[in-house]
């Protein structure tokens, strides 16, 4: 029954606005009332902070709910409470009551699984719920809710067919989780971060920046200073100093302890995101934008800098593949050129011409094999451009072992 729903709602598309889900959460006796509420968007790194931030809130105590987007294998990885994806039952069992809303308000598949969250968080008598912004801020189903505290990890140019050409465009779509007299964290720098400091200043948000210090790659993790702690978690990149840096001081201002902190920090996982396979010496990557990419390229010169590396790479037709392509050829001697399965996917003989060095193979699981065999001793091989690519992989992977 939740499949067929969701994938009715898939069907209609995405429409910005808040009227649908605003009119949904009414019809719901607003569930998103009974808990604390923590919005957290940007560009890049916001599914980090979003799980780090739950971590050490549930360290600290509280029974915490998460809401993140997009999902690798099952769509109930989407809604979590203590760290437990909903049961296939629950999920069944709140669908098939909300369905008469759902279709009533005319919600999107975002939408509805946005509103199946809050009422799950409120059945399951969360103190807290961490919402992931899904795309924008501004006009995201997760903003019809009034937060306690706000994030915007970073600003960067992504999803600009949405959010607008330039930096000032996303900019206020990010600020638009921000709330007048409310607390709000950024770790975003240069214009970016100019441009949601003069849009937090029209809202009249009480923007924080926060900036670790002595970020060092730690095994296979990285460690960092913020409010005078020294801090280690295992997340791989430079760029989660930031993102667990905003979690840090996010739980500070919600009342965590320094126990509490560590405690969450050293629990944190985030799969699909530079998740390192020692024994396959094999590195997964959700890189999808430029940013993205660039932080996977400093990654690798981090982790594995004497390696030779083999890229397999399928991208969103609507990504900016040129500048991803242009921080990513430096690094890698081998590039495959592959797709997910999906409409939104580039054709690899259009990726070709950002990479023309590369060759092709359309089917994903045949372009994971053939980097393999190929790997030269001591080689690593990175899957990147996509979560899409990482899901159907990964996908291929659970079938295989089930059968």
């Amino acid at each position: 029954m939740s499949r067929t729903l969701l994938e009715r709602l898939a069907r209609r598309g995405m429409t910005p606005g808040l009227e649908r889900i605003r009119a949904l959460i009414a019809r719901l006796d607003h569930p998103e009332r009974a808990f604390r509420v923590v919005l957290v968007g940007g560009t890049n790194g916001k599914g980090s902070t979003a799980r780090a931030l739950a971590r050490v809130l549930q360290a600290a105590g509280e029974r915490v709910g998460l809401f993140t987007s997009p999902h690798l294998l099952d769509v109930r990885e989407r809604i979590e409470v203590d760290g437990a994806a909903i049961a296939p039952e629950a999920l069944d069992d709140l669908l098939a009551r909300l369905a008469p809303h759902l279709e009533a308000s005319g919600a999107s598949y975002f939408e509805a699984l946005a509103a199946a969250a809050l009422v799950h968080f409120a059945e399951q008598n969360v103190t807290t719920a961490v919402l992931e912004v899904g795309l924008g801020g501004r006009f995201d189903a997760v903003n019809a809710v009034e937060p306690a505290l706000s994030i915007v990890t970073n600003v960067d140019l992504d999803h600009t067919d949405w959010l607008g050409p330039t930096l000032a465009h996303v900019a206020r779509e990010k600020a638009g989780i921000l709330r007048p007299g409310r607390p709000a964290l950024t770790a975003a720098t240069g214009a970016g971060a100019a441009f949601l400091a003069a849009a937090a200043r029209a809202r009249r948000a009480r923007l924080e920046r926060v900036a670790p210090t002595h970020v060092e790659t730690h095994g296979y993790g990285v460690a960092f200073v913020q409010d005078g702690g020294a801090y280690a978690a295992p997340l791989m990149g430079r760029h989660q100093a930031a993102n667990l840096a905003l979690a840090v001081r996010a739980a500070r201002l919600l009342g965590a302890g320094e126990a509490a902190v560590r405690a969450g920090l050293a629990a944190v996982r985030h799969p699909g995101r530079l998740e390192y396979r020692p024994t396959e010496r094999l590195l997964l990557d959700g890189a999808h934008n430029p940013a993205g990419a660039k932080a996977l390229v400093r990654a690798l010169a981090d982790y594995f800098p004497l390696a030779p590396k083999t890229l397999v790479f399928a991208a969103s037709g609507d990504k900016d593949v040129a500048a991803m392509a242009a921080a990513l050829r430096p690094a890698f001697a081998r590039v495959w050129l592959t797709r997910y399965p999906g409409p939104r996917a580039a054709a690899p003989a259009a990726l070709r011409q950002h990479f023309p060095e590369a060759r092709v193979e359309p089917d994903p699981q045949r372009a994971l094999a053939r980097a393999r065999e190929e790997r030269p001793p001591g080689g690593l091989v990175v899957v990147a451009g996509s979560l899409y690519l990482l899901a159907a992989l990964a996908r291929t992977a659970s079938e295989a072992g089930a059968q």
